[in-house]
């Protein structure tokens, strides 16, 4: 049996074996359609009210100021296009939008989609550090601003953004804009109840930390208005129609808790993991790189490149030889496009074509490490011999 070592945790987690617990009675026992009066329904109704409970006691929210979505890229969604639709309907003079660079897609394309209805949309700039650029977002916002959009943590290099300073400029520049971060990559790295506490808005989604996928949460703190997205129904206080997962939301829950309460044990274990890591993927290939700054890095990124390797190529051949890990790039139309997150960093062309994402989780083990400090040196290697010849 090949051993495989898995290092794309940023993408997707192992689901939690106590989340996979909680979950399997609402997929075998428990049918009940929550929205019902029936026992069965009363049933399903208590484990999601329940779970609601929990997960608003770990995001810093009152259990009404929780909704459940299908995920991260629903809830930022939501969050965009509903807080920005709201925020004009109350008051008509607020057209602006205003985000980073960097943004996950999720974002940048709710954003963006609010143009075709007249909203004015606009992007500050990242420093090579993979931080926001604060002078740059400052001159983006005005009176007008609806809404500003400002990730937790970057998804692709990790670094972690300065919310409480952001939130402080957000509200000397635009009083009236409504505050979202999408914290789906920052659950097992931050106490995001603390951090986002200045913030209206707040997406996680379930299996970037041990839950199942397709179930997110978005947190609307105080009186901040959304319009809905998804009508049809009065499920989750008429923000959300459609019947609630019941099983992924109980197994989120479990998942968001038991990584809340281990988080500074996992923290510690894991950073050692990924720090013998980097330093031996330094220690051993020659004209590497590592992309970010470690001090505003959470413990499970490592992101890094390989002068004169083209990245698909060398993820290709680590897949083969038993390691999962990502790169910022894709192909599209048989051409490869750099990574907007590290061009939005300024990265050159060559070195960002380079670079892979290699993260780590509460899942990850020695074994892992070992097999990757064996086996990118020689993928590495290979690739460089091979346009050398």
């Amino acid at each position: 049996m090949t051993t495989t070592a898995y290092l794309d945790h940023a993408a997707s987690t192992p689901m939690r074996p106590e989340a996979v617990a909680a979950m399997l009675p609402f997929l075998t026992d428990h049918p009940g359609n929550p929205s019902g009066s029936h026992g069965a329904a009363r049933t399903a109704k208590t484990a999601l009210e329940e779970a609601r409970e929990a997960v608003a006691g770990v995001l810093g929210a009152a259990p009404d100021e929780v909704y459940f979505t299908g995920g991260g890229t629903e809830a930022d969604n939501l969050a965009i296009k509903g807080g920005a639709r709201a925020a004009r309907r109350v008051e008509p003079a607020l057209g602006g939008v205003v985000t980073t660079a960097f943004e996950h897609k999720g974002v940048l394309a709710a954003a963006h989609r609010l143009e075709s209805e007249g909203f004015r949309v606009a992007e500050a700039g990242i420093t090579a550090e993979g931080l926001v650029d604060l002078d740059d977002l400052a001159a983006q916002l005005d009176a007008t601003t609806a809404l500003v959009s400002v990730m937790t943590v970057n998804n692709e290099v990790g670094s972690i953004q300065p919310l409480d300073a952001i939130a402080a400029l957000v509200r000397d520049h635009a009083p009236h804009a409504r505050l979202h971060t999408d914290a789906v990559q920052a659950v097992p790295w931050v106490d995001v109840a603390e951090v986002t506490n200045g913030f209206d808005l707040v997406a996680i989604s379930g299996h970037k930390f041990g839950g199942p996928k397709g179930v997110g949460v978005l947190v609307a703190r105080g009186d901040v208005k959304i319009d809905a997205e998804i009508e049809g129904g009065g499920q989750e206080r008429g923000l959300r129609a459609g019947t609630v997962n019941v099983a992924g939301v109980v197994a989120l829950a479990a998942a968001l808790s038991i990584t809340h309460e281990r988080r500074a044990e996992e923290m510690a274990r894991i950073v050692t993991l990924r720090n013998r890591l980097r330093d031996g993927l330094l220690a051993t290939i020659p004209a590497t790189f590592v992309n970010g700054a470690p001090e505003h890095t959470t413990a499970g990124h490592l992101h890094l490149g390989f002068r004169g390797v083209e990245s698909e190529a060398l993820l290709v051949m680590l897949d083969q030889r038993g390691l999962n890990a990502a790169a910022g790039s894709s192909c599209s139309s048989g051409a490869t496009e750099i990574s907007h997150v590290l061009a939005a960093m300024g990265m050159s062309r060559a070195d960002a074509t380079a670079s892979i994402r290699l993260s780590l989780g509460y899942a990850s083990t020695d074994a892992d490490v070992e097999l990757a400090l064996a086996e990118i040196p020689r993928a590495v290697e290979q690739l460089r011999a091979a346009v050398a010849a």
